[in-house]
């Protein structure tokens, strides 16, 4: 156990530094390298994966039985997993953001668009004329598409985290226990980037911290993806739905009053206490089998 975990974690928080440490010296998250590291980051835990498997020499077949690659024992169930969490996800953006918005955390502006209309114009694009609609529309396909678009990079994570770490984790320290190392694990992993304040650019470099408690309690509901199904597609379609429309909500901001997004979204303050919940009563009402360690 412990050569194959060294081996993963070795190739997997080594090779994240080597992909985003050219930003640093680049102009940190303006660099025009963000435009490529961060995607080169996400394939690093696959390669930890591949790198533990070449000194396994265990048979293909059942290598990716282990590590999730199947559809698992029961695919119907694998299959509306799968489209819980493609439609899942963003209807629990949409919650928190709403819920942040009600409880006065954050002020919408859905006539006038601003927040986006000041972004778009920062980046020095075209602002549509008919920016509500234009917002729908990138919402809308971000739902649909997302998780298509996203699939690749995700299940570089994804194989890596819920894929080979978390059922060991898990069968060696226990459901809650692993699912939270795990989590813990994963959010750690990703301070070459949090450490520039990415995600968190008001907390700076404490954003590495912050985004841990994120980690944490999203990592339990994908882990329960991964843990109920035996297979990592549900868990890659929603971290791939999770990227693809979170960014966009936010935008749904008053530029006036942008979102703290330390407090509000789903990576806010509010999307904690949703995700808290909701991981709870997933592992209190369909628990999962505590996978045996892999020989």
């Amino acid at each position: 156990m412990k050569r194959p975990l060294l081996i993963f974690i070795v190739l997997a928080f080594g090779l994240s530094w080597a992909a985003v440490l050219p930003v640093w010296f680049d102009g940190g998250l303006s660099s025009p390298l963000m435009a490529v590291s961060p995607s080169l980051m996400m394939c690093t835990p696959a390669v930890g994966v591949l790198g533990v498997w070449a000194v396994s020499r265990t048979p293909f077949r059942e290598w990716a039985r282990q590590t999730g690659l199947t559809l698992g024992e029961r695919k119907g169930r694998t299959g509306a997993l799968v489209l819980a969490a493609w439609l899942g996800v963003p209807l629990l953006v949409l919650l928190a953001m709403g819920l942040s918005a009600a409880i006065g955390l954050v002020s919408l502006d859905l006539d006038q668009f601003s927040l986006l209309r000041t972004v778009l114009q920062a980046r020095g694009l075209q602002v549509p004329a008919d920016l509500g609609t234009a917002a729908v529309l990138q919402i809308v396909v971000g739902i649909v598409a997302g998780p298509v678009v996203n699939a690749i990079l995700t299940f570089g994570e994804e194989w890596g985290w819920r894929g080979w770490l978390l059922p060991r984790l898990v069968s060696t320290n226990g459901m809650l226990a692993g699912l939270l190392l795990s989590g813990a694990i994963w959010g750690v992993w990703h301070a070459p980037l949090t450490l520039l304040g990415y995600n968190y650019p008001r907390l700076g470099s404490w954003a590495a911290l912050y985004f841990i408690g994120f980690c944490v309690l999203a990592g339990v509901l994908i882990g329960w993806l991964r843990l109920r199904t035996g297979s990592i597609w549900p868990a890659v379609v929603a971290h791939g739905s999770l990227n693809a429309i979170n960014a966009q909500v936010l935008l749904l901001g008053d530029a006036a009053a942008p979102p703290n997004e330390v407090l509000v979204g789903l990576t806010g303050l509010v999307g904690w206490v949703l995700l808290a919940l909701l991981g709870a009563a997933l592992l209190r009402l369909y628990p999962v089998r505590r996978p045996q360690p892999a020989p």
